[in-house]
Formats: structure tokens, sequence, C-alpha cells
């Protein structure tokens, strides 16, 4: 044998992953970033409740994780006002995403999303053989009809779409989301991300109707509570796709420190108002260093600001290697035209001085080429 017996399929894909993060870049450059700004995650933490409870649940990782999730399923059923038969958890929203699409997506199926939006969807169609189309962001926003048009054209198992939104930090209200489903086929799942939704403002997101089938909303701990390293997310959605899940998840992924921490994060209604007015008095700093520079911060419902640095996607790549080089590391946007932004994510008075400080050099040494 000379090699590993690849399917077609996955021979036929390359060796890429949606992101590089940011321990592989502080490996290639040698040293460490002194502020992290760009992976979206919470700089302000989990709840204190949280970090107790994993604590406790440290001397208890002998044991599996429950494979069922059933304390966390039923708390978080009661919080949205559904039944437990109405959640999933799972691996983050990413982990979910690959579920969903391994149930509904065989090789040749079409999906549709957006140019430009959340990659790791696209990364899991790809894995699966789907067909991906895609429709421009319209104002650096989502097209929600367009979408919904493009669906209708390609007979689409599902469509994709981030609200609020990443990589632009913009958003749909609750009555355009369901003007979309509604101009939806029948036959056409949507999946929207609301991995961002605690920090966005009031009529962003629609009611929940769990028995909808042609609607499933994913969640996350990783934004809003802040335990991206655990892992933990969750999907609503209609109960016969919702069991659907137990043909293909890892019953055992989410560990039994993760369901903990998450069960307190849930119960800590104070830490995520605190960590929601932390977000958005530090998307307002961003904001103003944008602006003292001479840049444009877009509105942002998000964790994040996504800033247009006024050039094309060269220029803002050179901005954002010239503040990777003063050891602040953010990303930006990957397709035309909102390549000519950089994504800042927000972070505590000491990281936005420290891209305070970088952000006028980055900007001198794009402009000089």
């Amino acid at each position: 044998m000379t090699g590993p017996r690849l399917t077609p399929l996955s021979a036929s894909l390359p060796s890429t992953v949606p992101f590089v993060g940011p321990e592989a870049q502080e490996r290639a450059r040698g040293r460490p970033f002194r502020a992290r700004l760009g992976a979206n995650e919470s700089v302000f933490g989990p709840s204190p409740a949280a970090i107790e409870a994993m604590e406790r649940a440290a001397a208890q990782v002998w044991m599996y994780g429950d494979p069922e999730n059933h304390d966390l399923r039923h708390a978080l059923a009661g919080r949205h006002g559904v039944k437990p038969e109405n959640i999933v958890v799972g691996e983050g929203i990413d982990g979910l995403l690959g579920y969903l699409v391994r149930l509904l997506v065989a090789p040749g199926d079409p999906v549709v999303t957006s140019a430009g939006a959340y990659p790791t969807f696209n990364y899991h169609v790809a894995g699966y053989g789907g067909v991906l189309h895609t429709v421009p962001y319209r104002d650096d926003r989502e097209d929600a009809l367009a979408l919904a048009e493009k669906a209708r054209e390609v007979d689409a198992k599902l469509v994709y779409l981030a609200n609020p939104d990443n990589p632009m930090g913009t958003w749909l209200s609750a009555g355009e989301i369901a003007a979309m489903l509604e101009a939806l086929p029948e036959s056409t799942l949507l999946v929207l991300d609301e991995a961002y939704v605690e920090f966005a403002p009031e009529g962003t997101a629609p009611p929940i109707d769990a028995g909808d089938p042609r609607l499933i909303r994913m969640r996350t701990f990783s934004k809003a509570h802040g335990m991206a390293g655990a892992r933990v997310g969750y999907a609503i959605g209609e109960a016969g796709l919702i069991a659907a899940f137990d043909k293909v998840r890892n019953h055992f992924g989410v560990g039994r420190i993760a369901q903990e921490g998450a069960l307190a994060a849930l119960g800590d209604k104070r830490h995520l108002a605190w960590v929601i007015a932390e977000v958005e008095r530090a998307r307002a700093r961003i904001g103003e260093i944008a602006r003292e520079n001479g840049l444009t911060p877009l509105p942002s419902a998000t964790n994040f600001v996504t800033i247009d640095c006024g050039g094309d996607g060269d220029f803002a790549r050179a901005v954002l290697k010239g503040l990777i080089a003063r050891d602040v590391f953010v990303r930006m946007p990957f397709v035309a035209p909102q390549d000519r932004c950089i994504r800042v994510t927000a972070g505590r008075p000491a990281d936005l001085d420290i891209f305070a400080e970088a952000l006028p050099g980055a900007l001198a040494d794009a402009r000089r080429g």
C-alpha cells in the first residue's frame, strides 16, 4: 500500500482549514501577539459560576459526559420556551453544521449561501460533495431575498444565513428573516446561525417556532458566554429533524466539564449582561480609533467591528500585515468587495490601547506600498 485510500471526493479536495489559528501564526512568527483581537472570542471570560462548575467537574473527568446532554438540553428548552426534543447539543455551531450537512447534503445537492459568508459552512458542504451557489452581499448586509431567489432557482436543500453576520457585523430585522422564510421553496431548509444574537438590538431575532420544519436555528456558548475553548453549541428545530442528529452525531462529543460549565453559564444572567455592556463599550472605542485614523467603522451587532480601510483588498491585506508585524492579531473578510475591510474583536481597554498604538504605523506602511 503506497498511501491512504481516500475516497474520490476526499482526494479531490484541497488540504486546507477555514481559519489559520493565532497559535499557528505565533509559532510561525516566533513570538506571541500582544493583543488577540481576531477570533471573536470573549476576552472578558466566562461566568465565575461556570469556572467554578468546571473546576468541580474536573475531578469527575474520568467519566464520559452524559451522551444525551440531558440537563443542559432541558435548561435550554426552558430558557427558549420549547421542548427538550427541539434541542440538540453539539461541539459548537461548527460541529452542528457538519452534522446537518452530513444528514441532508448528498454529492451534487445544491446549497445556497452568500459569497464571503462564514467559511466553515462552505467547508462542510465541500466535504460532503454539495454544490455551493452564492449571492453577493448588498450594502455589506446579507441579501435575504436574493438568497431566497437563488434557492428557488437551484432548488436548494439548504440556505445558510448568519444573523448577525460574520464577517461584516451587520444584521437583518426579524421581519426581514420572516419574509425570507416565506419566500423560500417549501422543500428548502433555512439554517439560521445566531452565534452573535445576544449582542444584537431588540427585534433582530424572530420569535421561535420550534415546530416549523423550514427552519433550524443555531446558537453557541463561544461568544457572549465566553466559552469558545469548551466547544458547546446547540440547535433549535423541529423534533423530527433534531432526532435525526442522533443518526450521525458524536454522542460523547461534548464532555462532562463543558456540559457543567455551559449549564452554569446559562444561569448567570448578570455576567451575560456585564459582557454585553463591555462589548458595547469596546465597539464604541474601536469606532473612535478607526475614525481617528480616517477609516470608517461599519455598524455592528456582534462582538467585533468591521472597519472599511478605504481601499481595495490588497490595501486591507497590507494593513493587516502591518498590524500582525506589530503583534496585533486581527482578521479580515475573504471576498471582494468586503475584503476592503479588517475585522477587530471587542477587547479590554489595554487590548484596544495596543490596537490604537499599532494602527497608524500599519496604515503608513500600507500607504507606502
